[in-house]
């Protein structure tokens, strides 16, 4: 019994030490791929900036209020999306409820 036990810590120290070299490695050449791509990575240009999004067309005064409460409703989605700024996002809703 005490060599099967001894042959069991063994595998287990084994197989312990094995996983952390094997980990520390792709660590290591995870770091050093990403060192390479940040110089290709600078070099390209960013992305242009998504098209903003047009606002909601403003209500007519002959409109209903249900239709009103939609647009506010899509307006409040485009500014918790981060689309609309504050700014952006009172102005509409001041022509809105205008």
């Amino acid at each position: 019994m005490p060599g099967l036990l001894r042959g069991v810590a063994r595998t287990a120290v084994v197989a312990g030490t094995a996983t952390a070299v094997s980990n520390r490695v792709s660590r290591r050449q995870a770091g050093r791929w990403a060192q390479q791509n940040e110089p290709q990575q600078a070099a390209q240009e960013p992305p242009p900036p998504p098209p903003a999004p047009a606002p909601p067309p403003a209500a007519a005064p002959g409109d209903d209020m249900s239709t009103r409460i939609e647009q506010l409703k899509q307006l409040g989605d485009l500014k918790a999306q981060g689309l609309l700024t504050d700014e952006e996002f009172a102005a509409e809703k001041a022509k809105l409820l205008a």
